[in-house]
């Protein structure tokens, strides 16, 4: 195929959304989930898109390929999330022959590899990027030392880019406590972070048995709490 289709042929997707309205804001999208991921975050729902290829499942390109052509006109975006889509070397190539089907770009991170993320930025339309916990915390969610360094680096460049984006933390207490999240979220401000979302644990897919059944659906964080992180933010929601 020409104009860049091409450069699919090795595209790793493990996994489609088809049609959504939530993971790419204020945009009719669609979401490939890409196989691999370098972290091992322990509340994490998509554990079974860890293995690196040739491991997991590879949707055949010709499948992705239909996809694409057939929801043109009819989809604003396509989001790239994972597993950690800068695992990839190809993400850029890609990106690049999705947008030239005339497709706008989300992007989901965890900011595992802030060179790579700096090479994919221009190509994106938004950017979503998953932060942990505070920066000097980050190993034990992650089990990886030193992923809080990639993280703070990618937010870093995320912020500079000027690219729409939002910045989002899962909530556990067993991982993050009231005090952690003021951390993060002061760590966030000082940072130029206008964007800011909390979102709650989700226990049914979550690889973790001790995080699944310690978790009790309670109010994700008091009022006192929220009412701080709203002056902190210009734009700050709670996802339930």
């Amino acid at each position: 195929m020409r104009n860049g289709a091409c450069n699919l042929d090795d595209i790793c997707v493990a996994g489609i959304t088809p049609f959504t309205t939530i993971d790419f804001p204020g945009r009719l999208a669609g979401v490939f989930y890409l196989q691999g991921c370098a972290w091992r975050c322990r509340y994490c729902y998509n554990s079974e898109f860890w293995p690196l290829p040739p491991y997991g499942t590879h949707i055949p390109v010709e499948k992705i390929r239909h996809y694409l052509t057939s929801r043109k006109g009819h989809l604003d975006g396509i989001v790239f999330s994972g597993g950690e889509p800068t695992v990839h070397l190809q993400l850029s190539a890609w990106i690049k022959a999705v947008k030239d089907m005339g497709y706008e770009i989300g992007l989901h991170t965890g900011g595992i590899f802030p060179d790579r993320l700096s090479g994919v930025l221009p190509l994106c339309d938004w950017v979503g990027m998953d932060i942990k916990v505070p920066f000097s915390l980050y190993e034990k969610v992650t089990r990886i030392p030193a992923s809080g360094d990639a993280a703070r680096q990618s937010a870093s460049l995320v912020l500079a880019s000027n690219k729409p984006y939002e910045f989002r933390t899962t909530i556990h207490p067993d991982l993050l406590t009231e005090m952690e999240i003021l951390e993060m979220a002061r760590e966030l401000a000082g940072m130029g972070c206008k964007n800011f979302t909390l979102q709650s644990f989700r226990g049914e897919h979550c690889h973790d048995k001790e995080l699944r059944e310690s978790y009790a659906q309670t109010p994700i964080i008091s009022a006192g709490l929220r009412s701080t992180l709203q002056s902190l933010f210009a734009s700050f929601q709670i996802r339930e």
